[in-house]
């Protein structure tokens, strides 16, 4: 090098930092790629996009490309500043150029094109991918001996290498990533997409209407009591027994009903039997998601629930398990608590004891135990351990409860305070 002239060596040397620079913000922005948008990107026909994907398929092959040219660009930038160092001071020079080129290449090529391509890897990435495929064509003989070498030690050390290349999301990551959407996702559609990715840890019993409250009509009843029920019936189905829920022995549509009451002369019981539909039955503690299937498959929109000896121990519609995913059904536009609450003057909640605590904590973001019982009355028997005396006051998940209201060794009302 010493029929080049000294300013020529510096140009050379500026030149290699850049390009030192280009390597390095090149490997950051490509690690640094959202893979998800970046597949979106490739799908709608992005040449960048594209180009970035096929390189990352083989990350071990990028890397070594990157590696390969950034090492070759630092040794031969040392040898440059090595002679420029002696030529401007002597031996005490290559020190010199050493701390010197240590700091530039920190500052220069490795610091600020990193932070730069963190900040906009997408920019970044794109357009050094073009460079880089045609050096991974060059260099491609190169480029595989190396990484023949490297792999080979890698599985000399016993792991595994893997270029597949596929990201997989669990549910649990696809809820964070649903959660940190921010405004790229409305909360409304955040709350649905969250909803359904937790249908495979709710089941049946969770929201079930339970055994008690089943609407039903008892077929032995006289003829005049059963049509009085049929015509002041708020729901749509009721359930056809004989003598107890347990002995059911269909399911009836009230419309049915009603059109055997208008076109047929002879409305009886055996009538009434016949146009009651098959019960579809669901074994308790069914995951929502499969049982929405379930519902799907068999063409069905409400069953009854029964336990390991068969006992009913409550209904489940299609519906209950939509308004999991979006809500209750109302005609009002802005968003209500359930029935079972009323809010206080200080604060407080008349809750009924009925109440499932799945929808109390819904409702009231609050965060009270969903792993034992599922009512607020159980809740409170749990901890108990005994039937209460009215007007009991307790401390229950750091919620101040006070008991109201009794009811056939039931609690029926509860005041409860949020959490001090």
């Amino acid at each position: 090098m010493e029929d080049i002239s000294t300013a020529i060596l510096f140009a050379i040397l500026a030149g290699l930092i850049i390009i030192s620079g280009y390597f390095s913000g090149s490997e950051t922005g490509m690690m640094s790629l959202n893979r998800y948008r970046l597949k979106h990107l490739s799908k709608t026909g992005h040449k960048g996009a594209r180009r970035v994907e096929k390189l990352l398929s083989r990350p071990d092959r990028l890397i070594g490309l990157i590696l390969i040219g950034n090492n070759l660009v630092n040794i031969l930038a040392s040898a440059i500043a090595t002679v420029l160092g002696l030529r401007l001071y002597g031996d005490i020079g290559v020190a010199i150029a050493t701390g010197a080129l240590t700091l530039v290449i920190l500052v220069f090529a490795e610091v600020t094109p990193k932070t730069l391509a963190s900040l906009y890897p997408e920019k970044v990435s794109f357009t050094s991918s073009i460079l880089l495929t045609l050096l991974m064509k060059l260099l491609s003989p190169l480029v595989v001996l190396v990484n023949f070498i490297t792999n080979g030690f890698i599985r000399l050390l016993g792991i595994k290498v893997d270029h597949n290349g596929d990201d997989h999301l669990s549910s649990d990551e696809l809820r964070t990533v649903v959660n940190e959407a921010g405004t790229l996702i409305p909360k409304r559609h955040q709350d649905m997409l969250i909803s359904i990715l937790d249908l495979e840890h709710v089941t049946v019993n969770d929201i079930m209407i339970p055994r008690n409250e089943i609407a039903g009509i008892n077929i032995n009843d006289d003829w005049k009591s059963i049509v009085r029920q049929l015509t002041h019936s708020a729901h749509g189905r009721v359930v056809l027994y004989r003598d107890q829920i347990d002995e059911v022995v269909g399911m009836l549509r009230l419309r049915e009903s009603y059109r055997l009451m208008l076109e047929k002369n002879e409305f009886n019981k055996e009538t009434l039997l016949r146009s009651a539909d098959e019960v579809y039955f669901i074994p308790e503690g069914t995951p929502l998601n499969i049982q929405m299937l379930k519902f799907q498959r068999n063409k069905e929109r409400i069953g009854l629930i029964v336990d390991e000896y068969g006992d009913i121990v409550g209904l489940v519609t299609l519906e209950d398990i939509l308004e999991e995913i979006i809500g209750e059904f109302t005609t009002s536009i802005a968003p209500s608590l359930s029935e079972e609450i009323t809010p206080q003057g200080d604060g407080s909640f008349l809750i009924e004891g009925s109440a499932n605590i799945r929808d109390i904590n819904k409702g009231l973001k609050w965060s009270l135990p969903t792993d034992g019982p599922r009512t607020l009355n159980g809740l409170i028997l749990e901890y108990l351990e005994e039937i209460p005396e009215s007007h009991l006051s307790i401390k229950v998940a750091k919620h101040q409860m006070e008991i109201v209201e009794l009811e056939e060794n039931r609690i029926k009302m509860v005041k409860v305070f949020p959490k001090r």
